[in-house]
């Protein structure tokens, strides 16, 4: 069992019985405890289990709380009853890349607000995703908190607020519901910039075009590229439908490195993280300098920060993200008619070894 599922599987019984005992749970999914002990320290880590001997709970924001169940049951929606604590639900795509400090964002912010936050975690399944705001909206949440996998229409029909996180509103789709988003448009001329100012000419961005935070990153990348002039010296390089290893993603991949050592390219910007890295490695295999003849930045900056060579990398707010989305919905419950928002969070930049100099 892959770890993402395993944690998920780990969520999901600690939201069902409150608490787990390690030897149990590593026998029910056949694996051994130690590593599920080790999932355990990693949720942990991102403050969303509390550790205890022999096993895990839910951690005392969360566990300790006001009546469940039939207490939720008997306010309306939105309305909760007198003296009950507020609960809002989060559902993410992931609890392992990009999304741990979205949620410990937004289990601050609830805190500091006395509301408790319930998580689930879709796995970027559509169908689950939904099943899972029908579950929550059941229990009588009082607004919702989603990062969209499918569709996204159907959230202004539910009895409760919602606001979308980390999708970027496309026209009037979904006009009356709020939205709070990482800039990524901003994030990516942020990168362009950064190599323009650098002295870098030929640029290439690296991306796969099915991640959903590709569209803003493209975008941004070219904004900026026509900003500096630079418009047909560069080139955009989507890997969506080449997985690592495979024959086409390998012969793109040797493309760019071939590009690389005769000097045709001099900066590349990778997204996400692993794909940065991957190109370090097969840079530095190939003899080519970092930064000295290739610069690179990442994308997401999870684990930029921790290659040989420290990659630059474009770093989301993603802590902010889940603060301000939290924010909003407070702000909605409280003032049902105000008006609508859609917050735009810029990403930094943080420079390392990789770009520098």
């Amino acid at each position: 069992m892959h770890a993402e599922n395993r944690h998920q599987a780990i969520l999901r019984r600690l939201r069902e019985e409150g608490s787990l005992r390690v030897s149990d749970f590593a026998a029910e999914l056949g694996v051994s405890p130690v590593t599920v002990r080790r999932d355990v320290e990693i949720l942990a880590d991102r403050g969303l289990v509390a550790r205890v001997h022999g096993g895990a709970m839910l951690p005392d924001t969360w566990a300790e709380t006001a009546p469940t169940g039939a207490a939720l049951t008997a306010a309306a929606p939105g309305a909760p009853a007198r003296g009950r604590q507020r609960v809002i639900g989060l559902i993410v795509p992931s609890a392992d890349y990009y999304y741990p400090e979205v949620i410990k964002g937004a289990r601050e912010a609830a805190a500091a607000h006395d509301v408790r936050l319930v998580l689930d975690i879709s796995g970027y399944d559509a169908e689950e995703e939904r099943a899972q705001v029908e579950r929550m909206t059941g229990d009588r949440i009082d607004g919702l908190l989603v990062v969209p996998t499918g569709p996204r229409g159907w959230y202004e029909e539910l009895p409760v607020p919602v606001v979308i996180v980390e999708r970027r509103p496309e026209a009037d789709e979904v006009a009356g519901i709020d939205h709070v988003v990482s800039d990524h448009v901003h994030g990516a001329r942020l990168a362009v910039r950064h190599l323009v100012d650098a002295g870098r000419r030929r640029l290439v961005l690296l991306v796969r075009g099915t991640s959903p935070t590709a569209q803003g990153i493209i975008e941004g990348f070219e904004a900026g590229v026509r900003a500096a002039g630079l418009s047909g010296r560069v080139s955009v390089l989507d890997i969506a439908d080449a997985g690592p290893g495979s024959p086409a993603y390998d012969t793109q991949v040797e493309a760019l490195l071939d590009a690389a050592a005769e000097g045709r390219v001099d900066a590349v910007v990778a997204h996400p993280d692993n794909e940065a890295l991957a190109l370090l490695r097969r840079l530095r295999a190939r003899s080519v300098p970092v930064p000295e003849k290739v610069a690179i930045v990442a994308y997401d900056d999870e684990v930029a920060g921790l290659a040989d060579i420290p990659l630059s990398a474009i770093a989301p707010a993603k802590h902010e993200v889940g603060t301000a989305a939290v924010e909003l919905l407070v702000r909605r419950l409280d003032q049902p008619d105000a008006p609508r928002h859609r917050l735009f969070v810029l990403p930094r930049l943080r420079v390392r070894s990789s770009s520098a100099g």
